[in-house]
């Protein structure tokens, strides 16, 4: 099986090489046949487009021998066929109903398989821009897929000759007795517990779906430079694939918050670990880049900002990988580091900046906006400068998160250089600026282009900003009541979150960031409320169409604009929900007596209004998995009422004694109660470590909303009006244009 990947694997690698230099040679017939039409118009061969079709063949190859390379590793993980190394390494015991996907799942949980997977996603997203050009082909596309395919030989290049990457390695002889079956030192090897949960084995499949996707926008950039066309062709073909990555890097990055709230055991979603932020910089910068793409299209602007975007949104993907899998920072999700990967990610990341810069120092006036003056801001007060800010916040932010996040690889004489920083420091940038930033979000899609009308916009926001301060009203009385409490009682009881909660700023300061938070958090759901409902009853008007057709007449024709305001939507209800857990959580950890022979306790734990009181505990060991769960069970009250039993539960892999809190959570409406049993003491007695998470529920049912919005977005109805439609023109026989599409911008 190592013999039959390795051959599958060099095959990808031989097919990628020779589609680029087809697609190359291709380019070349390209541009004289294109020099020769210009002096005879009768001029015309189709050299061009065979060697074209050659090199779309060559990517189709690619993908086919990378997911049969794939297929091998599972195959061995759900055979038991331990000939590989790495099948050996990432494998499963584990006996539950989620057997078979955590079987599968070891495909990408290690370095090697990750990588191999990564590879074929990209090239899957190639054969994807293949079957969606196939009628209407034009030589930019054949560009974009010759610059895909040479980041597909950078990575199938380095798992082919990179001895530490290469997933097909045989197992060790010695790793066998003289029956063929494992030593006892090599049955230790296996998939990481931690691992073993449903939220993480979805988590890294769908991050790399998403860094896979940001390749195809970083092709269609590129290649609009090399082709010097700075129509909104390549916007229009790298529109939706980019829309499709970055909704799949937030299914990504919610799963791992997910994951991290109900097995690492410390009562939070996301706590600015290294790993953690370096998934978040490429959806950042997707961000602008999709709103960028929205004013190239309708306003022939910022093209300079759309092609250095879609640039940075790739080595901001590589340089995620780069942090993870280089080494040079410490974190409990990177990989093992290795000098290749170190050299490999470093030189894209230089690269594929370098290109976009240089790319655009050669095509500065032909990607010059449409009209004169476009791309400057003219008055603060518009949608201009509204789109600009959020351009120049998400990238500088994004930058200021990569030097945070590699500070502690770097020299002592740079600033924070040698410091692993902690979250009070990430939270002093990203509270203050996340704020702004929706602010901008809330108040933009209502200013003018140009300049704002004052009595229109007055006219526009005043019954959504009543209806703000309805609901800011409301949120200010659950703070009054229920947040600020909790965090004067936190301040007084003087605990390490206590500390956490003071260096973060004084009470004014704390807690005046939090009102304005909830403020903003109120005007975007309501501007981006009632301008989607404006949005749909204004197309029911030019459409002649009334009642709930209405609503779904716009949802098929005009999926972008809508989407995009429902996301808008979600992140005000997100911001609700990451002021109320993560700057009033109350947290308690303590003992509880325990009699080990009666199985009982005479004591109970206390926290806010609840009460948690003993109601017994087991052991239940599992052989074939090598793992012991530990769990106690309480009665939990709310101001002296039943309303629920929590089961916390410590596993302990026997093989290698590492442990896993498996939390045992209680969700109400407006709070939920994180309960985690740590084991026992020396006296025997149960260590307990609780919180009370407020409006958390709030990040959940955002983040789900965000998704359906990006999802209504994406796959909605979307077609080429007649009358905008320019030709785009068979390989050799002119010039690529732009196709106006029928639909409103995304995340307008």
């Amino acid at each position: 099986m190592a013999t039959l990947g390795f051959s599958l694997l060099v095959v990808s690698f031989a097919a990628a090489v020779a589609s680029i230099a087809v697609f190359a040679f291709g380019h070349i017939l390209y541009l004289r046949e294109k020099k020769a039409a210009a002096k005879d118009k009768s001029a015309h061969s189709a050299r061009a487009a065979l060697a074209n079709r050659i090199g779309r063949i060559g990517t189709v190859v690619t993908m086919l021998a990378l997911l049969a390379c794939c297929l091998v590793l599972v195959y061995c993980f759900f055979a038991g066929d331990y000939s590989i190394k790495y099948v050996l390494s990432e494998r499963s015991l584990n006996t539950s109903a989620l057997a078979w996907l955590y079987k599968l799942s070891g495909l990408w949980a290690g370095r090697e398989g990750s990588l191999l997977f990564w590879a074929w996603l990209i090239s899957l997203f190639e054969t994807a821009v293949v079957l969606a050009t196939r009628k209407k082909r034009s030589q930019i596309d054949n560009v974009a897929l010759a610059v895909i395919q040479l980041v597909v030989v950078a990575f199938v290049g380095v798992l082919t000759f990179s001895q530490v990457n290469m997933p097909f390695e045989p197992t060790p002889a010695n790793y066998f007795n003289a029956e063929g079956k494992l030593t006892a030192s090599a049955s230790l090897s296996a998939m990481n517990s931690l691992l073993e949960h449903w939220a993480m084995v979805i988590h890294p499949p769908m991050l790399f779906v998403g860094y896979a996707g940001m390749t195809v926008a970083f092709g269609y950039a590129i290649a609009a430079l090399v082709m010097g066309d700075a129509s909104r062709l390549w916007v229009d073909r790298a529109q939706r694939f980019t829309m499709v990555s970055w909704i799949f890097l937030g299914i990504g990055i919610g799963l791992g918050s997910v994951w991290a709230y109900v097995v690492l055991g410390w009562g939070g979603y996301w706590g600015w670990d290294a790993v953690e932020t370096a998934s978040l910089l490429s959806w950042l910068v997707g961000v602008a880049l999709i709103h960028t793409f929205t004013v190239y299209r309708q306003r022939g602007a910022f093209k300079r900002w759309a092609v250095m975007c879609a640039c940075l949104a790739f080595a901001f993907v590589i340089v995620g990988t780069f942090i993870s899998r280089s080494g040079l920072v410490q974190s409990v999700h990177a990989f093992e580091g290795d000098p290749v990967s170190l050299w490999l990610f470093g030189a894209l990341i230089v690269v594929s900046v370098l290109a976009g810069i240089a790319g655009l120092v050669v095509r500065w006036k032909q990607f010059g906006p449409d009209t004169e003056g476009a791309d400057d801001v003219e008055n603060m007060i518009s949608k201009d400068a509204a789109y600009y800010f959020n351009n120049v916040i998400m990238i500088m932010f994004t930058l200021v998160l990569t030097y945070m996040t590699i500070s502690q690889a770097l020299p002592s004489w740079l600033p924070f250089g040698g410091d692993s920083l902690g979250k009070t420091a990430y939270n002093a940038i990203a509270h203050p600026l996340g704020i702004f930033y929706l602010f901008i979000m809330a108040v933009g899609p209502m200013l003018g282009w140009g300049k704002t009308d004052r009595a229109r916009f007055l006219r526009d926001a005043k019954v959504p900003f009543i209806c703000a301060l309805v609901m800011f009203a409301l949120l200010m009385a659950y703070w009054a009541t229920n947040l600020y409490p909790a965090y004067n009682a936190m301040v007084m009881s003087g605990s390490t979150a206590a500390n956490d909660m003071l260096e973060q700023g004084p009470s004014w300061y704390y807690n005046g960031l939090a009102v304005i938070g909830l403020l903003v958090a109120s005007m975007l759901f309501f501007n981006s409320l009632f301008m989607l409902i404006r949005g749909v009853r204004s197309y029911a008007r030019n459409k002649g169409v009334s009642g709930p057709g209405a609503l779904f007449a716009a949802l098929r024709n005009r999926p972008s604009t809508l989407g995009g305001f429902l996301t808008h939507v979600a992140m005000g209800v997100i911001l609700v929900g990451l002021i109320g857990s993560s700057m009033y959580v109350t947290e308690k950890t303590d003992y509880v007596d325990y009699d080990e022979a009666t199985d009982s306790s005479t004591e109970t734990f206390t926290i806010q209004e609840y009460e948690l009181r003993f109601a017994g505990s087991s052991v239940n060991p599992d052989d074939a998995s090598y793992k012991v769960t530990y769990e106690t069970d309480f009665d939990v009250y709310k101001n002296g009422q039943l309303v629920g039993q929590a089961h916390p539960q410590v596993v302990v892999d026997q093989m290698t004694q590492e442990q896993k809190l498996n939390a045992s959570v209680l969700s109400f409406a407006d709070e939920d109660l994180f309960v985690v049993y740590r084991g026992v003491n020396s006296e025997g007695d149960l260590s307990m470590d609780v919180r009370v998470n407020p409006l958390i529920q709030c990040v959940w049912w955002g983040f789900g909303l965000l998704v359906v919005g990006g999802l209504v977005a994406v796959c909605g109805r979307r077609f080429l009006r007649k009358d905008d439609m320019v030709a785009v023109e068979e390989d050799g026989s002119g010039k690529a244009q732009g196709a106006r599409g029928s639909d409103g911008p995304a995340g307008a």
